[in-house]
């Protein structure tokens, strides 16, 4: 069905959608090619919310030659008005015969819209090509418009025995300096970073995006039951934070509110904070994608109630012994058949840690 120029033009297109990789949010990542008898005449992606879509890009860029052309688009395109107008709409006037999408739109208020409108005026049109590839560039977005609830990505350092503090909860630093580079490209691609009470008072982190220059800082989340955290914390300075506790107390609460810090209680039946209702919350507030990086106890927790979706382990070729702390906190199993299975997605190494990509394969 499709040829191998098909497939270059879209590779293409997914190529361009990449450079919207830190800044888009809360938008999808999208490329977009216009080619003409197998030329490019047109291209773009979609860079940041409000601004010109990927299509509009191209169609700028092709000009009168965009008629009779192809469009080779990453996602569906728009057929609502949001902060912008309809890129189909875009793509029917500037003249365009033919549009290949690499996925539908998983947007309940597109989910399929933008391609009938386009088939409505007669431009020829087909999805699917390099799926899967497109998906991979827009996880947070397909799971917040599907379920509801962001991508969750779980970063873990590592020992080889797979310890990731000292018992006295010292843990800087396990991994070298160049797994800590790639870490920030994570963060930088994030719209929230997630910890819990226990890594702020033992670490003091400021979760943020250092060495990238991209133009905003993550939203740092910090799960506190008992409103432990310090004013003077590191993680309430220089960007925006939001605290969620399950026992608030007033006074605490306002000297929190009173520099900057937003407060959600969200309590569980345990008197913990809730962290699905506390993920659900996020998506509500358009996050996409977030990054865990927490200790044991947080990890263990989210992994329980089946709230990680990817984990991203950096191994270090180091041993810290049965008495440092692990990297999940969760019960004994009492058979090796409860053990959960992971898939995984890439290993690759960065100075001398191995970099591990998983997902769990959760078990109704």
């Amino acid at each position: 069905m499709y040829t191998a120029q098909d497939h270059a033009l879209m590779a293409h297109a997914l190529r361009l959608a990449e450079q919207g990789l830190y800044t888009t949010t809360p938008n999808p990542r999208v490329g977009c090619v216009i080619a003409k008898d197998g030329i490019i005449v047109g291209q773009g992606a979609h860079l940041k919310a409000g601004e010109p879509h990927a299509e509009i890009h191209a169609l700028r860029q092709a000009g009168e030659r965009a008629r009779g052309a192809t469009a080779y688009v990453t996602l569906e395109p728009c057929s609502h008005h949001g902060r912008t107008p309809p890129c189909a709409d875009a793509l029917v006037n500037a003249g365009i015969s033919k549009v290949v999408a690499a996925m539908q739109d998983p947007n309940p208020l597109v989910a399929g819209q933008g391609l009938a409108r386009l088939t409505q005026q007669g431009i020829s049109i087909s999805s699917g090509l390099m799926q899967l590839q497109a998906e991979a560039l827009n996880p947070g977005f397909i799971a917040r418009m599907k379920n509801g609830m962001p991508f969750v990505r779980s970063k873990i350092a590592a020992s080889l025995d797979g310890k990731t503090a000292l018992n006295n909860g010292r843990s800087q630093w396990i991994t070298g300096e160049a797994a800590r580079q790639d870490v920030q490209h994570w963060r930088a691609q994030s719209c929230a970073m997630l910890t819990g009470i226990g890594t702020v008072l033992a670490d003091n982190p400021r979760l943020n995006v250092r060495e990238l220059q991209i133009g905003r800082q993550p939203l740092r989340v910090v799960a506190d039951s008992r409103l432990q955290v310090p004013l003077d914390a590191e993680i309430l300075k220089g960007g925006t934070t939001l605290i969620a506790c399950a026992q608030p107390d007033p006074d605490k609460v306002a000297a929190l509110v009173d520099i900057g810090v937003e407060v959600i209680v969200l309590p569980d039946t345990h008197g913990k904070v809730c962290l699905k209702s506390l993920l659900s919350h996020l998506a509500r507030t358009e996050i996409n994608e977030v990054m865990v990086e927490g200790g044991a106890g947080l990890n263990g927790v989210l992994m329980q109630q089946k709230l990680i979706d990817e984990l991203l382990i950096y191994q270090a070729p180091i041993l810290l012994g049965h008495q440092a702390q692990g990297m999940f906190d969760f019960p004994a199993l009492i058979d090796i058949q409860y053990k959960l299975q992971l898939q995984i997605q890439d290993i690759r190494q960065f100075g001398a840690d191995m970099r591990i990509i998983a997902r769990p394969l959760y078990v109704d």
